[in-house]
């Protein structure tokens, strides 16, 4: 059976967190954090500032290592004390945008993307076919020789999207990609993102503090405090708040008393078997 013609449930994980904790000293900052996200799937981490959103993409990225707990992408396990690991594999088959921009503003956007390419060993004859490609599928075509500063903010974004989809991953990170975009940028960024990725059949992970871009997910995961608070579809987090909008349903939940919160989510919480 082809990727693109099997069920969610059928789909293979791209990701599988199980019980990650991490502290900085006396502060925890995640605190059990189990969640899953398949190929194909647009799975929607969605919580308040401080939430611990941003040390977990962290430690999916490889740049901190979990106290507890096990992180596996694309069945490459990510610890960096297991003998059986192969952290460099599941690297590769990952594709990131921080939060914080991470790209050469100085060079042009071609050649940008030229160095990803040249970073993940593409051929010069693939590189060629798939920067044309994402070039023009986010429009960003007529401005291939501009450097990136010249840019606006939203297609500066697009830039490292479509960098992070280059290689082709399996599993793709975005850390509050939409952060300083306006509302038409945002919404922009969101479609393409949403496009692109179901035609690659990448996992996506979108991280992200806005309630508004998180409607047309396939599943949203609550985050708050460093624990999972919710994990289902936007209509069961609706419904597990007992609320008729996404936003004061996400209100209610990250406001709760966590023992509570928790309770809501186990009883609305969609089962994900491997």
């Amino acid at each position: 059976m082809a990727l693109a013609d099997m069920t969610a449930t059928q789909a293979p994980l791209a990701l599988r967190c199980e019980a990650v904790r991490k502290a900085f000293g006396a502060r925890v900052a995640l605190d059990g954090v189990s969640l899953t996200v398949r190929r194909g799937e647009f799975v929607a981490l969605l919580g308040p500032n401080g939430a611990g959103k941003t040390t977990l993409f962290q430690i999916l990225s490889g740049l901190f290592v979990a106290d507890a707990g096990r992180v596996t992408v694309l069945d490459s396990d990510m610890h960096e004390h297991d003998m059986r690991r192969d952290p460099v594999r599941a690297l590769a088959r990952l594709g990131i945008v921080f939060q914080q921009p991470a790209i050469d503003l100085d060079l042009p956007v071609l050649a940008n993307l030229r160095f990803h390419a040249d970073l993940h060993g593409l051929t010069r004859r693939v590189a060629t076919q798939r920067i044309a490609r994402l070039l023009d599928a986010f429009g960003l075509a007529p401005r291939a020789h501009a450097p990136v500063r010249e840019l606006s903010g939203g297609n500066r974004r697009k830039v490292e999207l479509a960098r992070a989809l280059l290689h082709e991953p399996a599993l793709l990170l975005l850390d509050e990609p939409t952060v300083g975009l306006d509302p038409a940028s945002r919404a922009q960024l969101v479609s393409d993102a949403r496009r692109l990725t179901a035609q690659a059949q990448a996992g996506v992970l979108w991280a992200t503090h806005l309630v508004q871009e998180v409607e047309h997910a396939d599943r949203v995961i609550v985050l708050d405090r460093g624990t999972v608070r919710f994990d289902g579809t936007p209509a069961a987090l609706r419904g597990a708040a007992g609320r008729d909008d996404l936003e004061n349903a996400f209100l209610a939940m990250t406001r709760a008393p966590a023992a509570s919160a928790a309770t809501s989510a186990n009883n609305t919480e969609r089962s994900v078997p491997a």
